[in-house]
């Protein structure tokens, strides 16, 4: 029985903008004669084209108004996917030639040298074995000393000493001034400054096989050749400690170089008075002569950064030399424990630092310093201790005890020098402000 629907005369149903017409329209349908599942099917199909056509109709009707395209209606395009951004080239490319690609520069990262590691020794001998002009004082370089075979002993001093009160070098005779006659027959009489080392070596390795892996790894320059023919000036190097006792190795050079520019003006004109001569003045700043020092007031010295007390001291030691009471002469020709006993004596030096001018300056090769924190440290690792957990024990011994660092190195006599250089390699020490 077809359905029968009211006219209804609300404006809702009257509007035809409303959603509420096609549904009327639907309803309106059902009163003719057809199925009811088919006059349904097609009157839902007709109100949803119906909605279609006037939302498109109103769409254009506004982008009419708005003066927008056709484009606008349709379903916007996926964006396309985002490109890493470049940054602006500050230049124009050059041109290149058609079909060649250009390829972007890339910036090459910079590479960062590692700074070496801290030495626990303690830098109060910075500048003992670094003559005047080596250590940036001078803009001049300090020359090579050429290479003379002399003949050597390692329980004396091995290298040449330049003699502040007599002008002249002092050092052993080279080999070939000596008469084979007179050459002393003994374990020493084929000991020469080319061969001292190589004999030093092979002594360690006797010893000790141990020793062997340093040796080949590490050259020992301060006891070749080369080092042995490098002239030392014993009042600098001594004076030099001196002024760098507890201060850092950058302090040290500062007040030497202001030490030396005190004297700047006289050392050219310096006459020895003992012999008559001229006191040798390379080109550059030369350290002041022994005498020059004495005569200077403490008020004086101290305007180069020292304290009183190093004032002081080094007043005392150019008196020492002054005087005659110490003298390369003296430092050459005797017994390493006189050398201790004159020099301890000294206000200003102690052991360690005499240990170390025994050692660094005179190329004396039967040195050991017990008092030492890096060989102490070098010979615990050496003989396979943890030196990581004995750090935090505490105390001057943590590493090792005096008596055993003695015992160990006596049997390396009568070359304990270059034993203590090899320790200090064990844990790569940094002793090159000592040599």
């Amino acid at each position: 029985m077809p359905v029968k629907i009211a006219r209804l005369q609300l404006p809702l149903l009257r509007n035809r903008s409303t959603l509420a017409f096609p549904l009327l329209q639907a309803f309106r349908h059902f009163n003719r004669p057809a199925p009811f599942a088919f006059r349904l099917f097609f009157s839902v199909s007709g109100a949803l084209l119906l909605m279609a056509s006037r939302k498109s109709a109103r769409l254009r009707a506004m982008a009419s108004n708005t003066g927008l395209s056709d484009s606008l209606l349709t379903s916007p395009e996926p964006p396309p996917p985002a490109a890493r951004k470049r940054k602006a080239e500050t230049q124009a490319p050059e041109q290149e030639d058609e079909g060649t690609p250009s390829t972007p520069k890339q910036r090459r990262a910079r590479k960062f040298k590692l700074q070496p590691p801290v030495t626990p020794t303690p830098n109060a001998v910075t500048l003992i074995a670094e003559a005047a002009q080596g250590n940036g004082l001078s803009p001049s370089k300090k020359p090579r000393a050429a290479a003379v075979n002399r003949l050597a002993d390692p329980n004396k001093t091995n290298a040449p000493l330049f003699s502040p009160n007599t002008s002249r070098i002092v050092a052993s005779k080279p080999v070939e001034a000596v008469s084979p006659s007179k050459v002393p027959k003994g374990s020493n009489s084929a000991t020469t400054t080319a061969n001292i080392l190589e004999e030093a070596c092979t002594h360690l390795i006797n010893v000790d096989e141990r020793m062997r892996p340093l040796i080949e790894k590490h050259h020992c320059r301060i006891f070749s050749p080369e080092g042995l023919a490098e002239s030392i000036d014993p009042f600098e190097a001594l004076a030099s400690g001196i002024i760098s006792q507890q201060v850092s190795g950058a302090a040290a050079k500062a007040i030497k170089g202001r030490f030396v520019a005190l004297f700047s003006d006289d050392t050219a004109s310096q006459q020895n008075p003992s012999a008559g001569s001229s006191y040798p003045v390379v080109a550059g700043r030369r350290f002041p002569h022994p005498s020059q020092v004495a005569k200077t007031s403490l008020e004086t010295l101290r305007t180069a950064g020292l304290s009183q007390r190093k004032a002081e001291y080094l007043a005392g030691l150019a008196e020492k030399f002054e005087s005659g009471e110490l003298s390369a002469q003296l430092l050459v020709d005797a017994p390493y424990e006189e050398v201790l006993e004159k020099l301890i004596a000294v206000r200003g030096l102690g052991r360690w630092s005499v240990e170390m001018f025994a050692c660094f300056a005179l190329k004396r090769m039967d040195v050991f310093s017990l008092g030492d924190l890096g060989v102490q440290r070098g010979m615990a690792a050496f003989v396979g201790r943890d030196v990581a957990k004995l750090k935090s024990k505490g105390g001057k011994w943590k590493y090792m005890s005096e008596k055993e660092m003695e015992e160990i190195s006596d049997r390396f006599k009568p070359y304990r020098s270059v034993f203590m250089w090899y320790m200090w390699r064990v844990e790569e020490t940094d002793i090159s402000t000592l040599e």
